[in-house]
């Protein structure tokens, strides 16, 4: 089961991703959300916010309870 080992805010809404098999991806948090909706994801769109991702038990989190499951994340297009 992939997992994500950790998590780092580049700036723009970028996070770069490293995962337990040492693939990489980075997240561009504007694409992401133009494909997907919710008021938990929508808040991300504040930048204070979006920079405060951290990794717990695998998953990219947010203080304001937003969880993002690692395998979709895993499944980005382009290696870091």
């Amino acid at each position: 089961m992939i997992k994500i080992q950790s998590a780092e805010y580049c700036g723009n809404h970028q996070i770069q991703l490293t995962f337990s098999d040492g693939a990489q991806r980075v997240l561009d948090l504007h694409a992401y959300r133009s494909t997907r909706k919710g008021p938990l994801l929508d808040e991300l769109e504040d930048e204070n916010l979006a920079r405060q991702c951290y990794v717990d038990t695998g998953a990219l989190c947010w203080p304001n309870g937003l969880e993002l499951a690692p395998a979709p994340l895993y499944e980005l297009q382009g290696a870091a």
